[in-house]
């Protein structure tokens, strides 16, 4: 499986309110525009901000982190500072502030020794299991490996390199973030074909679409591998 995620997606019922917030707070230019969609660059990677409707849908709640470059983060911090009650948190010697979007998303800004302007790409996403053994199980066989395994407290973090996926069960983390329910992403993968029929038999579907093959996890999360 590739590091790099596709895409990831929010829930929003008012989506030109949440294109303009995350215009002017983030600076995401939109990339893309459907009746019931619209796709932002988010550096390498899109967010997707989906109407309420069919499924998959995208996630409520979800925390989700986004890079920026080290040099940037002061800059950001102050900026951001002046219009939300910031938490930050400091991770080694890498520091992270979280914020809130008008549907209730965690977003988390981390610096990061990282080329370019402005957010770079996602590098973590939560996602909210009802058992944790049965999810990371899952998700180790989809090709993430564990980094942290925080079961105690009711969280896994696992890796496919530059991507970060954490496993929670329902709880409160930093700044209050939950993670995300009936989540939608992509994820690239070599042959998506036999990614899939390694959690075929324990996932809710597995589908061929244009984009690859999407697998419905055991609590409802759509994960596409993309060819």
């Amino acid at each position: 499986m590739r590091s790099t995620p596709e895409w990831f997606t929010l829930e929003a019922k008012d989506i030109d309110r949440m294109t303009v917030f995350y215009d002017a707070f983030l600076e995401l230019d939109v990339v893309d525009e459907a009746e019931r969609e619209t796709v932002l660059a988010a550096g390498d990677t899109e967010l997707r901000l989906r109407a309420p409707g069919s499924v998959p849908r995208g996630g409520l709640h979800t925390h989700y982190a986004l890079t920026v470059p080290e040099r940037e983060y002061d800059d950001w911090y102050d900026r951001l500072d002046e219009r939300f009650d910031l938490v930050e948190h400091s991770f080694g010697d890498a520091r992270s502030l979280y914020f809130y979007d008008p549907e209730g998303n965690c977003v988390e800004l981390g610096e990061s020794d990282v080329d370019g302007d402005g957010v770079t790409g996602l590098f973590e996403l939560v996602l909210e299991v009802e058992q944790l053994d049965a999810a990371v199980d899952f998700y180790e066989r989809l090709g993430f490996e564990i980094v942290d395994d925080g079961r105690e407290e009711g969280r896994v973090r696992l890796t496919t390199g530059e991507f970060d996926l954490e496993l929670w069960s329902p709880r409160l983390g930093i700044a209050d973030a939950r993670g995300g329910v009936h989540v939608d992403f992509g994820v690239g993968a070599d042959d998506p074909g036999a990614v899939a029929r390694e959690v075929a038999d324990d996932a809710l579907s597995v589908t061929s679409v244009e984009e690859g093959v999407r697998i419905r996890d055991p609590d409802g999360h759509y994960v596409t591998l993309v060819a």
